[in-house]
């Protein structure tokens, strides 16, 4: 059986069914592991959601939770004008007009109507806020551990002791330094072209790391980390915006 990773989808549907169908994914025979994220930003961060709870019900598939998967849940669940300027910082205007059809490029109504689609988000959607909810904040085998942002290595016992924030938002403590594990992190977050100048799949050079995200919402491309069950790696890609696939040993 081998696994296939993909993280920071953000709403791009179309990109995450070409990419799914160029690496011939069968879900009775593959593992699909999702790192999270996948809101925001992008036109179609509804279908995303639907999917990818509809691959984890049906099939088994891992879904992990990302930082921008838990500011909705805070912006739809707590009521507070800092969890909403926080995720309207980051692509809630988008993700609304997925799910209520309404048009918030106005900025003079924007707010107001960004108000109105939370409303009808909670009416229509509570399964989809429940199903986010749900979603753990990592996944281990033998070989690796896949998280959305990374395991703080200042937590030795980081099942125990490491934050929700730490699992979906650090940054340059955990891919600046040794993690100390004796398993391979693959994460998601933070786009390739920030560790490595380049969208492709980022392996540390020590060999401790996997930075997936290809920053795919951002004009780049949603990357696909093919582990066979020997523990050999393939990276497979789909540029943003087109179905053409291609793959590197």
């Amino acid at each position: 059986m081998r696994t296939l990773v993909i993280s920071d989808i953000h709403g791009c549907y179309d990109e995450f069914n070409a990419l799914l169908k160029n690496v011939d994914y069968k879900p009775e025979q593959d593992k699909l592991i999702l790192v999270g994220d996948y809101v925001d930003r992008g036109l179609k961060s509804k279908d995303v959601v639907k999917q990818v709870k509809s691959l984890v019900e049906e099939w088994g598939v891992i879904a992990l939770r990302g930082n921008h998967d838990q500011m909705m849940v805070d912006a739809l669940d707590k009521e507070n004008e800092e969890d909403d300027a926080r995720w309207i910082r980051n692509g809630a205007f988008q993700t609304v007009e997925s799910y209520s059809n309404l048009d918030l490029s106005d900025e003079s109504s924007g707010r107001d109507l960004y108000i109105e689609g939370k409303e009808f988000i909670k009416n229509n959607y509570p399964h989809h806020l429940e199903f986010l909810k749900s979603l753990p904040l990592y996944y281990e085998t033998d070989r690796h551990i896949f998280v959305h942002a990374g395991i703080n290595p200042e937590h030795e016992n980081w099942k125990e002791s490491q934050s929700l924030r730490d699992f979906i938002w650090i940054r340059d403590s955990f891919f600046n330094h040794a993690t100390k594990l004796d398993k391979k992190v693959v994460f998601g977050h933070t786009p390739a072209v920030n560790l490595h100048e380049s969208a492709d799949v980022w392996f540390s050079p020590i060999g401790d790391k996997i930075g997936i995200d290809g920053g795919c919402v951002f004009g780049y491309k949603l990357n696909c980390l093919e582990i066979s069950e020997e523990g050999d790696y393939k990276t497979y890609f789909v540029k943003k915006n087109e179905e053409e696939i291609s793959d590197h040993k």
